[in-house]
C-alpha cells in the first residue's frame, strides 16, 4: 500500500490532477486575452497570401493549358510542312494533308494553303486551298478564289514570304468563316531549291478558346459587359490588342490602354515587357482590382487573371471573424474536455505503476532525479527505476543495431547521390540551342543501380549514350561510373562510335573478373545536317518517332566486357527535323506486374504511336507519358530492374 499512500500525506493522484487542470485553465485565460485585432490582422494576412498562391495557381493552369494548345497548333504545322513541300506538285495530296491536319488536331479550327503569284498558272495567278471544320465531324476542304480570298498584297502572306521560320500572326476576323476572330500561326513552305512558295496557315478560333477559360465575369441585364465584382481572364498580344475577354466588343478591335484610369502607358507596357510574370494592383474599368500576369511560353500573347479588391477584403474580413471564433470555440473545448480527460488519465498511472514493476525486474545504473510530490509522477519515477536494470541491456544492444543500420543506410544514400551526380540533371541542357531538345531519366531498382546515359556537344555534334550493367545495386553502380568515365574521356578525341565502344570494351574487359558486363548504345548525331552515327553493343534498339515510328536498324554485337578485342560496327542513319531519337533499357520492355506479365515492345510502340498523332513527341512529354504508362501497368508490384529513358529530338 506505500504506493498510494505516504504516511499522512493524503493520497497521490489528487494534487497532481488538481495543479495540470489549474494550469491548463491559467493558460487559456492568456490567449483569450489576446488582442481581437491581432486575430482579425492575422486572418487577413492569411486571406490575402491564400488568394494570391490561388490566383496564381488559376493563372499558371490556364496559361499552361492555352501554351498546350498553342503548342499543339505549332507542332500540327510543323510536321506537316515537310510532307507538303514533298507534294508541291500535288494539289490533291495537298488537300488530303490540310484535311488531315484538321481532323487528327481538335484545336485547329481552320489551315490555309496561299501559293506565290503564278506558281501554278493553270489555276490563275493566285491559288489557295482551304480546309475547315464546321462540327465535330464535317470538315470542309475547297479551292478559293481571288473574289473570296485575295491575300497576295496583304501584310500577312508578304512578312511570311519573306520569313525563314514560322511565326505567330495578328489576330484577324475572318470572313471565310461567320468572320470569327482568329489567330494563326504563318509557316513558309519551301521548294526543293530552298524557295518560299507558299504560306501554311493553322488557324485557331479565339472565341473557342475563351470559352477555355473559366471566366466568371458576367453580363448586366441589359447585354453590357459587366466589371464591377467581375473575375475573369483576359489574353493580349505585343501591342495590347485584346485576344481573349469576357467582352467580346473588345476583342481584337481594342487595346487595353484606354481602359487602365491611372498611367496606363507605364502598366501595359509592364505588363506586356514582363518574362516571368507578376502581379499588381490597378484601377481597371472604373473599378479597383488585382491583375496577376503571365506570358505564355512560345507565344507573344500574355494571359492576365483581374480579382476585384473588394472580393479579396471580404474575403479577409470574414476569414479573420471565422478564425477568431473557431479560437473562442477551440478554447472552450479544449478547456472542457481537457479537464474531463486530465481526470480520467491520472487514475490508470496508478496501474501503469503497478504493471511497470510486474515486467520490470532490474533497475537501470544511471541516476535518476529526486521526486518530493507525492502523485502519480512519484509512482513513475518509482518504476522507471525498477525498469531501468533488466532495460539495460537491450537499449544498449539497440543502440548498436541502429548505428549500424544507420551508417548502411547513410553510405547507400551518399552512394546514390554521387551515381545521380554522375548523370545529366538539368533540363534542358541547352536551352538556348533551337535546333536539339533532351530529357533522361534515370529510375535505380535499389538504392543504387548500373544505368546509364550521358551526352554532351562537342564540335556542333551530339554525342551520346545508354547502357545498362549487368546486375543490380553497389558492383553495377560501379561498373556504371567506369562506363560513364570511360565514355567521356575517349570521345574526347575520338568521333567515331565504333572505335569508342572498342575502347571502352577493351578497358572493362581487361580486369573483368566478376564477368560483368554492359549493354551499350552510342551515337553521334551531326546537328548542322542531321547524319547518324552509331555503334551498338547488345542494346535495345532505339525508336525513331516522326513521320513515323520505326526501330533503328541495328547490328547485333557482343555487350562490352564480354571479349576484349571484339570488331564493333559502325551503323549511319539519316535523322528527320521533328524526329525524336527515343532511347531505353530493359527495364522498360521487361517491366513486370504482379502477375510477372511483362510491359513488352508492343504497348512502348502503341503509346510511340498514340503521342505522335497528338503530337507529344517532344523529349520531356515522351518520357513522361511512358512512365506513367509503366507505373499503371505495374501496379502494386515492386520493381524488378533499373529503369532508364533518354529522348533526343533533332529539330533544325
Amino acid at each position: 500500500m506505500r504506493f498510494f499512500k505516504q504516511k499522512d500525506r493524503g493520497p497521490y493522484p489528487k494534487s497532481f490532477a488538481k495543479r495540470l487542470t489549474w494550469s491548463i485553465m491559467l493558460r487559456m485565460l492568456i490567449v483569450m486575452g489576446i488582442p481581437t485585432a491581432l486575430l482579425f490582422g492575422l486572418g487577413y494576412a492569411m486571406a490575402a497570401l491564400t488568394a494570391d498562391a490561388v490566383c496564381e495557381r488559376i493563372l499558371k493552369g490556364q496559361s499552361q493549358d492555352v501554351r498546350r494548345i498553342a503548342s499543339d497548333l505549332y507542332v500540327a504545322a510543323v510536321n506537316t510542312a515537310p510532307i507538303i513541300e514533298e507534294n508541291l506538285d500535288d494539289p490533291q495530296r495537298m488537300r488530303e494533308l490540310l484535311e488531315r491536319m484538321v481532323r487528327l488536331n481538335p484545336y485547329v479550327r481552320s489551315c490555309g494553303l496561299s501559293f506565290a503569284a503564278d506558281y501554278f498558272p493553270k489555276e490563275g495567278r493566285s491559288f489557295c486551298l482551304y480546309a475547315v471544320r464546321h462540327d465535330s465531324t464535317t470538315i470542309e476542304t475547297r479551292k478559293l478564289g481571288v473574289e473570296e480570298n485575295d491575300y497576295l498584297q496583304t501584310e500577312w502572306f508578304t512578312k511570311a514570304m519573306a520569313a525563314k521560320e514560322g511565326f505567330w500572326g495578328k489576330a484577324f476576323f475572318d470572313h471565310l468563316n461567320n468572320d470569327k476572330p482568329v489567330v494563326a500561326y504563318l509557316k513558309p513552305i519551301r521548294d526543293k531549291q530552298g524557295r518560299n512558295v507558299a504560306v501554311l496557315g493553322v488557324d485557331m478560333d479565339v472565341e473557342w478558346l475563351s470559352t477555355k477559360m473559366e471566366n466568371l465575369g458576367g453580363m448586366d441585364s441589359t447585354g453590357s459587359w459587366r466589371a464591377v465584382n467581375a473575375i475573369y481572364f483576359f489574353m493580349v498580344d505585343t501591342s495590347g490588342t485584346y485576344l481573349i475577354h469576357p467582352d467580346k466588343k473588345r476583342v481584337i478591335n481594342r487595346k487595353m490602354q484606354p481602359y487602365f484610369s491611372e498611367d496606363p502607358d507605364t502598366v501595359v507596357g509592364n505588363i506586356l515587357a514582363s518574362k516571368g510574370g507578376s502581379s499588381f494592383d490597378a484601377r481597371l474599368d472604373d473599378t479597383d482590382v488585382y491583375i496577376f500576369y503571365t506570358p505564355v511560353k512560345y507565344t507573344q500573347w500574355t494571359l492576365a487573371y483581374v480579382v476585384p479588391e473588394l472580393i479579396i477584403d471580404v474575403f479577409g474580413y470574414f476569414l479573420g471573424t471565422m478564425l477568431l471564433l473557431l479560437i473562442i470555440i477551440g478554447l472552450l473545448v479544449v478547456w472542457f474536455f481537457g479537464r474531463k480527460a486530465i481526470k480520467r488519465a491520472v487514475k490508470p498511472i496508478n496501474q501503469l505503476a503497478r504493471s511497470a514493476d510486474e515486467v520490470a525486474k532490474g533497475n537501470f545504473h544511471a541516476q535518476l532525479p529526486d521526486i518530493n510530490t507525492r502523485d502519480e509522477i512519484h509512482l513513475l519515477r518509482d518504476s522507471f527505476g525498477q525498469m531501468q536494470r533488466s532495460l539495460s541491456q537491450y537499449v544498449d544492444e539497440l543502440r548498436s543495431t541502429t548505428a549500424l543500420k544507420a551508417s548502411i543506410e547513410s553510405e547507400l544514400k551518399i552512394a546514390h547521390n554521387i551515381q545521380m551526380s554522375m548523370l545529366p540533371k538539368t533540363f534542358p541542357p541547352y536551352p538556348e540551342r533551337k535546333d536539339v531538345d533532351i530529357f533522361g531519366q534515370v529510375t535505380p531498382a535499389k538504392a543504387v543501380g548500373g544505368d546509364l546515359f550521358d551526352f554532351y556537344i562537342r564540335d556542333e555534334k551530339l554525342f551520346f549514350c545508354i547502357g545498362d550493367v549487368s546486375g543490380k545495386g553497389v558492383p553495377a553502380s560501379l561498373v556504371m561510373a567506369v562506363t560513364r568515365a570511360l565514355f567521356r574521356n575517349v570521345s574526347a578525341h575520338v568521333a567515331e562510335p565504333d572505335v569508342i565502344v572498342a575502347a571502352i570494351n577493351q578497358s572493362i574487359a581487361q580486369e573483368n573478373d566478376m564477368n560483368m558486363f554492359v549493354t551499350l548504345f552510342l551515337g553521334v548525331l551531326d546537328l548542322e545536317t542531321g547524319r547518324l552515327l552509331y555503334a551498338n553493343g547488345g542494346h535495345d534498339a532505339p525508336m525513331l518517332i516522326g513521320q513515323g515510328v520505326g526501330v533503328l536498324p541495328c547490328d547485333a554485337n557482343l555487350p562490352v566486357g564480354v571479349i576484349r578485342d571484339w570488331k564493333y560496327s559502325l551503323q549511319e542513319a539519316r535523322v528527320e527535323p521533328g524526329t525524336t531519337i527515343f532511347l531505353f533499357t530493359d527495364g522498360l520492355s521487361e517491366a513486370e506486374d504482379i502477375g510477372h506479365n511483362q510491359f513488352g515492345e508492343q504497348r512502348i510502340n502503341d503509346l510511340a504511336n498514340l503521342l505522335l498523332s497528338r503530337g507529344e513527341q517532344d523529349p520531356k512529354t515522351l518520357i513522361a507519358r511512358m512512365s506513367e504508362a509503366v507505373r499503371n501497368f505495374v501496379g502494386d508490384a515492386e520493381q524488378s530492374d533499373d529503369l532508364t529513358m533518354l529522348a533526343i529530338q533533332y529539330k533544325k
